[in-house]
């Protein structure tokens, strides 16, 4: 396959000040111009557009997104999906408090070498060296640090997207039992972003703005009109991927609150998966036509890289080393930096089986997921045959890991 080259890439040289007041957008202008297909194009591209080139998530106001959903009602009050109605049982009986089940007294210092919440070559520090710079340890400890806030306030804004995602779902899903599992999500999702932001604001004492393109698929998914969809987006791509990076955090932080607090999030989230794969698996597979399963496919196709390749923390960087540091330069950091390597890809490891599952993963996408390096979870488990109880104990008998050296 012909590499493909970026708007940017593809200009004559510029002076150093004003590429990198030009680089952003450019970029901006190549995730976009990515997508091929039109009608993926048509969905995404609005989004697209507020999120990456107006950066909406970024203007410290509150968001107005517009929503075109249908509310589906029924009347009569069905018994219609046996399996939503155990998940509601489940989720029920799985309800917990974040601040009476969470152990807040927990000192965090992100700074303490000897209870790190990631393993010490979680970031590639020679890289940064190769480049000029030298950080002493503190600074190093402290880079770390950021980083680790970076993440988690990004799972807090999914968070919140899913949270209203959920409440969307719930109206809009044709189940009636798929209505009352819905509502214990939106109970869920609340009492995530409660303890996240908590997290944030008494333990890290640092929160960061959304990334531009976790703002687009939110953005995106909050105002398509179709319900399966919605689920597709949200229950699939945004809950697979967080679930897949929950548990790579869970197993390499040494933090007793934080491990405790995934413990428990983890658990709320492997149901709200499930709920997605059933509500979608036969509409996918028998309501739709050829052409409208293949533009579901080639969606997450997109979606999946946009939250891979387009993941760069470039929060971080304009904090730390915007100046110091190209973009070019400081995405080769992020892609040859262990911890966030291994974090991209295991995002992964929990979404592939389940678009399997769900029967978007034909042989005609296949070969697109392996080139991207992605191959290894074309096998994996899905949702329907791992439950809660049963992912925190895999989770737990796998024990904790040491990050690879590269």
């Amino acid at each position: 396959m012909t590499r493909h080259l970026s708007p940017l890439e593809r200009l004559p040289r510029l002076p150093s000040i004003v590429r990198e007041r030009v680089e952003p957008y450019f970029e901006a202008l190549d995730v976009m111009t990515a997508v091929k297909d039109p009608k993926i194009f048509a969905s995404l591209g609005p989004s697209g557009v507020r999120g990456l080139i107006l950066q909406r998530g970024k203007q410290g106001v509150p968001t107005l997104i517009g929503s075109k959903h249908k509310a589906h009602f029924d009347w009569s009050y069905p018994s219609d999906q046996p399996e939503m109605l155990e998940l509601y049982r489940r989720a029920k009986a799985g309800q917990w408090d974040g601040e009476r089940d969470l152990d807040w007294s927990i000192s965090v210092d992100p700074d303490n070498p000897e209870v790190p919440m990631v393993p010490e070559n979680f970031f590639n520090a020679d890289k940064i060296r190769e480049f000029g710079i030298k950080l002493t340890p503190a600074e190093g400890l402290r880079l770390t640090h950021s980083t680790v806030a970076w993440m988690l306030s990004q799972f807090l804004h999914g968070e919140q997207g899913a949270l209203l995602a959920a409440a969307q779902v719930t109206e809009a899903v044709q189940f009636f039992d798929g209505k009352l599992y819905g509502a214990t999500q939106v109970v869920d999702e609340a009492r995530h972003v409660e303890v996240f932001h908590r997290y944030l604001d008494t333990k890290l004492d640092k929160l960061y703005q959304i990334n531009d393109n976790l703002f687009v698929i939110i953005d995106a998914l909050m105002a398509d009109s179709r319900w399966d969809m919605k689920f597709l987006g949200m229950q699939i791509m945004v809950e697979g991927l967080a679930l897949g990076a929950f548990g790579m955090l869970y197993r390499i932080t040494k933090e007793p609150l934080l491990k405790s607090l995934l413990g428990r999030v983890i658990q709320d989230e492997a149901r709200h998966v499930h709920y997605g794969v059933l509500a979608l698996r036969e509409h996918i597979r028998t309501q739709l036509s050829e052409a409208e399963r293949q533009e579901r496919e080639d969606w997450a196709f997109e979606v999946a890289l946009l939250m891979r390749n387009r993941f760069l923390s470039y929060e971080v960087y304009e904090e730390w080393f915007e100046g110091l540091l190209t973009r070019a330069q400081w995405q080769e950091v992020v892609n040859t930096s262990p911890g966030l390597e291994l974090f991209r890809q295991v995002m992964f490891s929990r979404l592939v089986p389940n678009l399997r599952d769900i029967g978007l993963l034909s042989d005609r996408i296949k070969p697109y997921y392996a080139e991207a390096g992605l191959a290894k979870y074309f096998d994996g488990v899905s949702a329907r045959e791992l439950d809660e109880t049963t992912m925190i104990s895999a989770l737990d008998a796998a024990g904790s890991f040491e990050i690879a050296a590269e």
